[in-house]
């Protein structure tokens, strides 16, 4: 997939426009919340939020800002799971479970050191990516994008026992979101 797929394939997810209760982001179209639209410009009414705005802000803010884009050069499905975990999460919380994963699948630094969970997609990140999945093949990227899910499931399962308001996205963030 490339990301124009990828960007379709989250917006058809995130759906037209919501603004649920108990979402804490508000008033939200094509899965961006009022806030982050009017961080990039937009003054309107988020009923009619452009979806080519959308676009535009997934692109720049979502794929290329953390580099989740240097990651599907060498795995794909793994940065298309980031990108998607990154507009749900954030994009540092998204990093973090790829260094996360990483270092806990380096066998105990017998493949590549351990790299810093900075949250931040650099050239460690990529260069322990690369070796990890010289060492595992194909079946790296899929047993990577388990661990990743994991560590996102176990999240939304915290957050909905923190704040019992968020039961109500629960089932939908693991029906849609993981796997």
């Amino acid at each position: 997939m490339n990301i124009d797929q990828i960007i379709d394939k989250v917006i058809e997810v995130e759906g037209g426009y919501s603004n649920h209760p108990a979402d804490r982001g508000g008033p939200t179209r094509w899965g961006v919340t009022e806030d982050t639209a009017r961080k990039h410009g937009y003054t309107g009414d988020m009923r009619h939020f452009p979806r080519s705005e959308a676009v535009a802000i997934y692109t720049r803010r979502y794929w290329h800002r953390p580099g989740f884009d240097r990651v599907g050069e060498f795995a794909p499905r793994l940065a298309a799971e980031l990108f998607d975990t990154g507009i749900n999460m954030g994009p540092a919380i998204a990093a973090g479970f790829l260094q996360r994963a990483l270092n806990a699948l380096n066998r105990n630094g017998g493949d590549y050191d351990d790299i810093s969970a900075d949250r931040i997609i650099g050239k460690k990140t990529i260069d322990a990516l690369s070796r990890f999945l010289g060492k595992r093949g194909k079946s790296g990227e899929a047993v990577l994008l388990k661990a990743v899910e994991a560590l996102q499931g176990e999240r939304y399962i915290h957050l909905a026992e923190k704040r019992p308001a968020n039961e109500a996205f629960l089932y939908g963030w693991l029906a849609n979101r993981i796997g």
